[in-house]
C-alpha cells in the first residue's frame, strides 16, 4: 500500500479535491454536476498554465517569482496590439515572443551571470511590472475584440477552445517530461548536477530552456486572462507567481529539484482554485475566504507530510528487515 502511495503522489491531492466536492454536496443547496467541475477548470486555467512553466524551473532546482509580471506584460501587449488593429494571429505570436524573451532573459541572468534565481527574478518582477505600467500609462486596456473573447466561450462538454488547447498542452508537457530523453534532462539537472554533466547534458541550456518555457506559459496565461476577462487592468498577474509555486509544491514537486510530476502541479492548481469556488458556492462571507483557504491548504500539506514520513519509515523498516534477515542467514551458516 505504502509503495503504491509513494509511486502515486498525486493521490493525496485527488483525495483533497474529492473531499471538497463532498463538502459542497453535503452543505450546498445547489446540485453537484459536470458544470461545477468544468467551471472550476475554467477558473483554474491561468494558474495551471503558470504551474506548468513553474514545474520546469523548479525541477532544475531554481525558482521564478516574476511570472505574474510577465503574464501582466504579455496581456498588455496582446490587448494593445489588438486595439491597434493587428490580426489575432499576429498579436498572439508577438505575445508569445515577448514571454519567451522575458523568460530567456531570466535564464541568462541565473545561468550565465550566475545571479541567484530568487534575486534575479525578484529584480525582473519589478522590471516587467514597470514596463507594463509604462506601456499603459497606468491605465486599463479595454474594448478587446469579440474574436479574442470567443476563445473562452464554452463549446464541447462545456469546455472552451482555450480549455481544450490547455488539455493538449498538459498532455504534451507530461509526455515530454516522462517519455522523452530531453525532458528527463530537466530532472537530471535538478536531481544530480554532477551526474548530469558526466552524462553529457548541456546543463546551462536546460536551465535557460526551463526559464524560457516558463515565460511562454506566462504569456499564454496572459492571453487566457485577456480572453476570459475582456479587459486588462494594471494589476494583472499580481500575486499569481505564489499560487503557481504553491500548486507545484502541493502537487508533489520538490523545491530541491529533480522530483515530482507535472500532473500533480495541475491538480494542485485545480485544488487551489477549487477552494475559492467552493467557498463562494457555500455562500461563505468574503472576509473568511483567505482564512478558510489557508486552513484547508495547511491541513492538506500537513496530511501529505505525515504520509511522506510514514512512507519513509516503512521503507527504512523494510531495509532493516532485509539486512537482519541476511545476518540471521549468515549466522546459521
Amino acid at each position: 500500500m505504502w509503495k503504491f502511495i509513494q509511486n502515486n503522489r498525486e493521490l493525496t491531492i485527488v483525495f483533497a479535491i474529492l473531499f471538497l466536492f463532498l463538502l459542497l454536496i453535503m452543505w450546498s443547496d445547489s446540485r453537484f454536476n459536470l458544470q461545477t467541475v468544468t467551471m472550476i477548470f475554467t477558473s483554474a486555467q491561468i494558474v495551471m498554465l503558470l504551474s506548468i512553466g513553474a514545474s520546469f524551473v523548479i525541477l532544475t532546482r531554481n525558482i521564478d517569482v516574476s511570472v505574474g509580471s510577465i503574464m501582466g506584460l504579455c496581456a498588455v501587449i496582446m490587448g494593445s496590439l489588438l486595439n491597434l488593429g493587428y490580426e489575432l494571429s499576429v498579436a498572439f505570436m508577438c505575445t508569445i515572443l515577448c514571454g519567451f524573451l522575458a523568460g530567456l532573459f531570466n535564464g541568462v541572468l541565473v545561468t550565465i551571470l550566475r545571479i541567484p534565481a530568487i534575486v534575479a527574478t525578484l529584480g525582473t518582477l519589478g522590471l516587467y511590472k514597470g514596463i507594463m505600467l509604462l506601456l499603459t500609462g497606468g491605465k486599463w486596456i479595454e474594448g478587446l475584440p469579440q474574436e479574442l473573447k470567443s476563445l473562452s466561450e464554452p463549446m464541447l462538454l462545456n469546455i472552451s477552445p482555450i480549455g481544450w488547447l490547455l488539455i493538449l498542452l498538459i498532455i504534451a508537457a507530461y509526455i515530454l517530461l516522462t517519455k522523452v530523453r530531453l525532458g528527463r534532462n530537466f530532472y537530471a539537472v535538478g536531481d544530480n548536477l554532477q551526474g548530469a554533466l558526466q552524462l553529457g547534458v548541456n546543463v546551462n541550456l536546460i536551465r535557460i530552456s526551463a526559464f524560457a518555457i516558463n515565460g511562454i506559459t506566462a504569456a499564454l496565461a496572459g492571453i487566457v486572462f485577456a480572453a476570459q476577462i475582456g479587459f486588462v487592468p494594471n494589476s494583472t498577474g499580481n500575486g499569481l507567481e505564489m499560487k503557481a509555486i504553491a500548486a507545484c509544491v502541493l502537487g508533489g514537486i520538490s523545491l530541491l529539484g529533480g522530483s515530482g510530476n507535472i500532473i500533480g502541479a495541475i491538480l494542485g492548481a485545480y485544488f487551489l482554485i477549487e477552494i475559492d469556488t467552493i467557498l463562494v458556492l457555500l455562500k461563505v462571507p468574503a472576509y473568511w475566504n483567505n482564512f478558510v483557504a489557508g486552513i484547508v491548504l495547511l491541513a492538506v500539506l500537513v496530511f501529505d507530510g505525515r504520509i511522506r514520513i510514514m512512507i519513509e519509515k516503512n521503507i527504512k523498516s523494510q531495509r532493516y528487515a532485509r539486512f537482519l534477515k541476511d545476518d540471521l542467514t549468515q549466522n546459521k551458516l
